[in-house]
This record gives C-alpha cells, structure tokens and sequence, in this order.
C-alpha cells in the first residue's frame, strides 16, 4: 500500500493539510496472527520440533494485521522470493477487535 494511502488511512482521508511529518519516526509493533489456539501448559510443554498446532483458521482465511495490539487490517500470506509477506486487503476502521 502506497504511503499516501496510510495518509488517508490516518486521518480518515481529511485532507485538512495534516502532515504526518512528527510521527514519520516513532516506532510501532506490527503483528500478524495468523490464527489462535487455546492449550494448557502441561500440552505446551511437550511440544518440541515437528509439533503441530491446530489454528482457529482454515488455509486461505485473511490473516489479522494489528498495529500497537489494535486491529488495523486483514489480508493474505505471500511469498515474494525467499522473503514472508502480507497483502493487505481489507483495511478495519473503528474499534474491532
């Protein structure tokens, strides 16, 4: 997504002449979650490698994107040479969670 369309974004396309110029550099966490589960410790602790997980999401279900733990996006898993990415494809307005 281009950087004028976060623009909008921010400032639900007002174009009063904001400039975002004094938050270009604050850091933010960005996490993708690509499902939950619900396990007690005793399963979690005889995890090891090669262990699955089963998610509350099928394969091919958009993925939520949250910026500081608020919900800001959903969209799709790709791989783009060797490298994990996400496509946003639907961007969340409000207080969803």
């Amino acid at each position: 997504m281009a950087e004028t369309d976060f623009a909008n974004i921010l400032t639900d396309g007002d174009d009063a002449g904001i400039s975002l110029d004094a938050v270009q550099d604050i850091p933010v966490q960005v996490s993708v979650v690509l499902g939950k589960a619900t396990i007690q410790v005793s399963q979690l602790l005889k995890l090891g490698r090669g262990a699955v997980v089963e998610l509350d999401r099928k394969v091919g279900e958009p993925i939520d994107v949250y910026v500081n733990n608020r919900l800001v996006a959903r969209g799709e898993v790709v791989v783009v040479e060797d490298r994990i990415g996400v496509t946003m494809t639907e961007i969340i307005k409000g207080d969803k969670k």
